[in-house]
């Protein structure tokens, strides 16, 4: 009896399986048919991403002129490529500067047949951000939608999407990996706040856009960590904040205005006449509100002595050890604003009240 109630057990679980199985392949059967060709959700997405963005990216390359050289007078050769993306539909397109940087001249491609000389509206090597602008026919201008700060989520959907090695518009996806990371933007400067990602990013994607599942632009990519100079899962973009900071300067400016002490420091590398953290005042210009504060630069005694006056070690609660904290700071802050400022003078400290100028 017992194997006879096992067996009807076994024959009721069976025939519950055969229909629920059969549902589902209705199911299935449906989906395949069905208009999107039986796409998954995260597939339709990724699509949908490219779709919109595909006519917002464009390929980017930078022109060197020879001379001294047997060639035709103007000629020029490539020197190098990337991407870039659409800003606005004045024909603005942002990018890397390290991608046009030495460049003579730059040409932007929206494809193989259509391709127009740039013209260089401003640069921020800080940053690693350049604007250009080219003279398109509107339906060619696509501008990219661009998101805000609180759409940067761990975890959260990044496609990558430019020209790795001149294959134009390619599209890589992946996550947002890690925020807050620093890249090196020059000898003396860091970019922090950096977007980690690993959306593959490999050399001519530098200026192409890092978009969310929106399609909304997060950031631009600017590097890779890379032995062999191919992706190896670890790339870098600069946040979309700071990218709608700095471009609308560059557009209206040519460069990026920043609040500033008005003085000139000493380099960090050139600081052995004070070998602690700091940063050492070089210069205070006659009639500054740097000089009227009572800072004081670098000077010498009757005998020719270099003396090292101020060392600021501290604006407001900011922490400055180098003149790269420095900087940072002084991002953040607008001209007029009264800060306090912490100096090393003769091995005590003074705080003085100085009011930022604007500088370039």
């Amino acid at each position: 009896m017992g194997y006879l109630i096992s067996a009807s057990k076994e024959h009721c679980a069976g025939s519950v399986f055969r229909k629920v199985a059969g549902v589902i392949a209705l199911f299935c059967i449906g989906w395949a048919q069905s208009g999107d060709g039986g796409l998954l959700e995260y597939e339709r997405n990724t699509i949908d991403v490219y779709e919109k963005t595909k006519g917002s990216v464009v390929y980017i390359e930078s022109r060197r002129s020879l001379r001294g050289l047997s060639l035709p007078s103007g000629t020029e050769l490539p020197r190098g490529s990337g991407s870039g993306v659409i800003w606005d539909r004045e024909g603005h397109v942002v990018t890397n500067y390290h991608v046009i940087q030495n460049a003579d001249s730059v040409m932007v491609f929206f494809d193989r047949d259509k391709q127009f000389k740039a013209e260089l509206i401003g640069i921020d090597s800080t940053k690693d951000l350049a604007v250009l602008k080219v003279d398109a026919p509107e339906n060619l201008l696509d501008p990219v939608r661009v998101g805000d700060k609180q759409d940067l989520v761990v975890g959260r959907k990044a496609l990558a999407l430019g020209n790795p090695f001149g294959l134009q518009k390619t599209l890589t996806v992946g996550v947002i990996s890690a925020l807050g990371r620093q890249i090196r933007a020059s000898e003396t400067r860091t970019i922090r706040h950096v977007i980690q990602t690993d959306a593959v990013i490999n050399p001519g994607n530098s200026g192409g856009p890092l978009l969310d599942s929106q399609a909304r632009l997060i950031g631009v990519n600017t590097a890779i960590v890379s032995r062999g100079g191919a992706n190896t899962g670890i790339g870098f973009a600069i946040p979309v904040h700071t990218v709608k900071r700095v471009v609308p300067e560059l557009i209206e400016h040519g460069v990026v205005r920043r609040a500033g002490l008005g003085i000139t420091t000493l380099r960090d590398k050139a600081s052995e006449l004070y070998p602690g953290e700091g940063v050492v005042i070089l210069n205070v210009p006659q009639g500054s509100p740097a000089q009227a504060a009572g800072l004081r630069g670098v000077s010498r005694d009757s005998q020719g002595k270099t003396i090292v006056g101020d060392v600021i070690v501290k604006i407001n609660d900011t922490v400055i050890r180098n003149n790269d904290d420095l900087a940072h700071f002084l991002e953040e802050q607008v001209a007029g604003d009264l800060v306090q400022v912490t100096v090393k003078r003769e091995n005590q400290e003074h705080i003085v009240a100085c009011t930022l100028v604007q500088i370039n």
